[in-house]
């Protein structure tokens, strides 16, 4: 039985799509073998995190690597696009990506501490506010709740890898407009652009771009959220102009210029990180607040990210 506390979301999304999610949440959460888009879901597997740690220890790294992930920086990212309508030349994006709320303690209060202070005109949650897979969710709302009472602009929001749905009425009442496949208009100046947010395609996959752009006029400029870069080709297919992501951490642990060890995501190197181009599609992927397996970065540090969108000239 559905919770009814879902009920509003059902309403909106569809019984089908919760219960879709809900069966995998039941099934499949904490699954190391065959579930998502990966064969083997490595932050699901206990001896992970320790072999992670002591594989640092004994390169001597574990204090440098503990230190790193507690640091959080802004980081700025333009966007130049001709069909950016112009009353939104100059328009700001903040987006928070990986907070891991629950385990990343340190990061969380040095986030507490820098996110008033950075300018925007909206902010966007690119998912994955749990530190793992599976389990409560108490602590990681409470977190959120203390995050979200620091921004006092425009809220969007969609769901990761490690959500449970079921956090869905929780973040919605902190303000945050979640979205599921769906898309909503933002004016400004007598002008609009179009924001849609589509559900996990990495774990889940209960995504579905074409429903999120099904009310998008084609020439109008539009923004989709996706929790993972993967969905890279369906989004430019969809004539999306701009894709923020996050999901893989930039690879959280790096050799000397960032190149990740590992990325936990099938999709080119280069749009692991940072921002990228794919036809007309620009993109950008987060590495993103906390960390999972173990509390430790390498050559990859903690970002947010303040996006600006840009005409040309």
């Amino acid at each position: 039985m559905i919770d009814t506390d879902l009920q509003g979301l059902i309403d909106r999304i569809g019984a089908d799509h919760v219960a879709r999610r809900l069966a995998v949440e039941t099934r499949h959460e904490a699954q190391v073998f065959g579930q998502g888009t990966l064969l083997v879901n490595v932050e699901n597997w206990k001896r992970a995190p320790r072999l992670v740690e002591a594989a640092l220890k004994a390169t001597g790294l574990y204090g440098r690597a503990r230190r790193n992930a507690d640091r959080v920086g802004v980081r700025r990212n333009l966007v130049i696009s001709a069909r950016l309508p112009a009353a939104f030349d100059g328009f700001t994006i903040l987006q928070l990506s990986d907070l891991h709320a629950d385990i990343s303690l340190g990061a969380m209060r040095h986030l507490m501490d820098i996110v008033h202070n950075v300018a925007c005109d909206i902010c966007v949650l690119t998912g994955d506010y749990r530190g793992r897979t599976f389990g409560p969710i108490d602590a990681s709302l409470a977190a959120m709740q203390d995050l979200c009472a620091q921004i006092e602009q425009p809220l969007y929001g969609i769901l990761g890898n490690h959500d449970s749905i079921r956090m869905t009425p929780a973040l919605e009442a902190m303000g945050i407009r979640m979205l599921f496949n769906e898309s909503e208009t933002i004016e400004r100046g007598g002008e609009t652009i179009h924001l849609a947010g589509i559900d996990d395609a990495h774990f889940y996959r209960t995504d579905d771009i074409a429903k999120a752009a099904a009310a998008i006029p084609r020439e109008a400029f539009s923004l989709l959220l996706a929790h993972t870069p993967e969905s890279y080709r369906e989004a430019a297919k969809a004539g999306f102009d701009l894709m923020l992501s996050g999901h893989t951490h930039g690879g959280q642990l790096c050799l000397p210029g960032g190149i990740a060890i590992k990325l936990e995501a099938r999709l080119p190197r280069r749009m692991g990180a940072g921002a990228w181009h794919f036809d007309k599609l620009a993109g950008y992927t987060s590495v993103g607040v906390g960390t999972s397996l173990a509390p430790v970065r390498l050559n990859c540090p903690a970002e947010i990210t303040v996006h600006t969108l840009r005409r040309p000239g």
